[in-house]
């Protein structure tokens, strides 16, 4: 199975889009894509949780196929939305130094794609 690791750094929302959408395009396609969530667009959750958003809809839909793997704590405490991320059960990821590693996932056999 292709094992992909996408680490959205972007917080534009033009981008975010595309992130879900292939995270999803993933999971239907049988592959094992995974989202982490880093960065600025860290700060994008508390928009994504709202329903008006554009985004919400398959934001939601990635957090229910269990593709999101989590948000950066460390840049989640820099853009203030470490209690979104827990608010909406998302794993806080700190792994290297309050950020987390993308060497775990390589060594775990996935390709890491960033945007």
């Amino acid at each position: 199975m292709k094992k992909v690791a996408l680490f959205v750094f972007n917080g534009d929302p033009v981008c975010f889009i595309h992130v879900l959408l292939n995270g999803l395009d993933m999971k239907a396609k049988g592959m094992d894509g995974r989202i982490v969530v880093e960065g600025a667009a860290t700060a994008l959750l508390p928009e994504l949780a709202k329903p008006e958003n554009p985004l919400h809809k398959l934001w939601e839909k990635a957090k229910s196929q269990g593709i999101v793997e989590g948000v950066c704590k460390g840049c989640a405490h820099k853009m203030g939305t470490v209690e979104e991320a827990a608010n909406q059960g998302l794993a806080l990821l700190d792994d290297m130094s309050g950020h987390p590693a993308m060497s775990r996932y390589i060594e775990a056999g996935f390709d890491v794609v960033s945007f």
